[in-house]
């Protein structure tokens, strides 16, 4: 058979076509390198220095050594990152999940219900399994290096739907917001806010595009990771019936979206419901174990009246991430009506508002909304359009100087004085 035959030039050399899908892909290459180089090295470099002193503020204070592994404690300072809620994504991925309701022996009070690990998400430990399998890391390490994988790819998620409103170096500052922003020392360590913030930034960036049927699978996916998806799935709903009421793309693509996007978070409600034998157990598991229970605002009432003349008689009370905890809680608002003044897409709107009103009407932890509003990345916008005016070397140092004091009141406060 002559080279002919098999398709080859007969003087043996590659068909010109490949050397020049291969220059195409080093341009693709260098052009990514280029656009979305500045902004993983943003987000890294200002991550990292948070993240070194949040390390040496747990060295230094020692407090970790005296306390139980499971509960915020460890032989090293980095053996916190994977406690509290951590502890119990490693149960998951190593054992899998026995949805039960089972009740404490002779309790009466606030806490009726054994803990269960169905209350937690299946997204997250399920890619630390499948990042352990793969490269051998014990689920420690496969958990933080999913975190911090997924923080880089919200990174990239945030500038970019910040990029759409605002340009290049307003999409650079929300990326550097994103490192520092209260509650961001659950970004690297065993928690599941930077796989789903990541999910949410660029399902909305998807809707924001146009492609309906990669925003509903995102949005699918983060309903496999929190319970607040369902805001996500609702401002999916929303722009898709917006945009079918414009005509602009069709009816399917829409619809479509829309059908996929609650897939994941009411698909696993329904299992666990379903092994629990309750249609409402997930809830009663919330509530019997954690006390976390839908309230219609009540706690955070209770706390938001009594911190500021000094009483600390609500439930879970803990001072100094509280009162971070009502400086985040405030300042939302006012950044909302910040982001509406822009008048970005419907989206974007509809998650933030939807977003912060569930963590407000749930009685929890109060300390801890720093972490569960950290996914309300549409509230970097109006920021990082007004700081974009800034010189690079004033930009550099409120960045900067943000970065070193986000390992306390971002990472020790919340791991160590609170409980994430």
């Amino acid at each position: 058979m002559s080279t002919v035959e098999l398709g080859r030039p007969l003087s043996g050399h590659e068909p010109p076509e490949v050397p020049r899908r291969s220059r195409e892909f080093r341009l693709r290459l260098r052009w990514a390198a280029v656009r979305y180089g500045p902004v993983l090295l943003t987000y890294g470099v200002l991550k990292l220095a948070g993240f070194a002193v949040f390390m040496y503020l747990l060295d230094s204070a020692g407090d970790f050594r005296k306390k139980n592994p499971r509960f915020g404690g460890g032989e090293h300072p980095w053996d916190v990152l994977a406690s509290w809620d951590g502890w119990w994504y490693q149960q998951i991925a190593e054992h899998g999940y026995d949805p039960a309701l089972e009740p404490v022996p002779g309790a009466t009070g606030l806490i009726t219900l054994e803990g269960n690990s169905a209350a937690f998400f299946p997204l997250y430990p399920a890619l630390m399994r499948l990042v352990s399998e793969c490269t051998g890391l014990g689920l420690f390490g496969a958990g933080l290096t999913v975190s911090v994988i997924a923080s880089f790819v919200a990174a990239l998620g945030i500038y970019a739907v910040t990029r759409r409103l605002g340009g290049h170096r307003a999409g650079l500052v929300a990326a550097g917001l994103w490192a520092v922003w209260p509650g961001s020392g659950t970004e690297w360590s065993g928690y599941s806010e930077s796989l789903y913030t990541a999910l949410a930034a660029w399902a909305c960036h998807a809707v924001m595009s146009r492609r309906w049927l990669t925003a509903g699978l995102l949005t699918c996916a983060a309903g496999l990771c929190r319970p607040t998806a369902a805001a996500l799935i609702a401002a999916l709903a929303v722009a898709a019936l917006l945009s079918l009421r414009r005509r602009a793309d069709g009816v399917l693509r829409p619809l479509a979206a829309v059908a996929i996007a609650p897939l994941g978070l009411f698909g696993y409600l329904a299992w666990v419901n379903y092994r629990m034998g309750d249609i409402n157990g997930y809830s009663k598991l919330q509530d019997g174990a954690w006390a976390h229970k839908f309230d219609w605002g009540v706690h955070t009432f209770k706390v938001l009246t009594s911190l500021p003349v000094g009483h600390f008689d609500y439930l879970f009370a803990r001072a100094f991430e509280d009162v971070i905890g009502v400086c985040v809680v405030l300042a939302v608002p006012v950044l909302t009506v910040l982001l509406l003044r822009l008048r970005p897409p419907a989206v974007l709107v509809v998650y933030t508002v939807l977003s912060y009103l569930m963590v407000m009407t749930t009685q929890q932890i109060f300390g801890n909304v720093s972490r569960y509003l950290l996914p309300l990345f549409p509230l970097f916008v109006p920021l990082a359009l007004a700081m974009r005016r800034l010189r690079w070397p004033s930009l550099a140092s409120v960045l900067g100087t943000a970065a070193l004091a986000s390992g306390s009141y971002a990472g020790y406060v919340l791991f160590e004085l609170g409980v994430p």
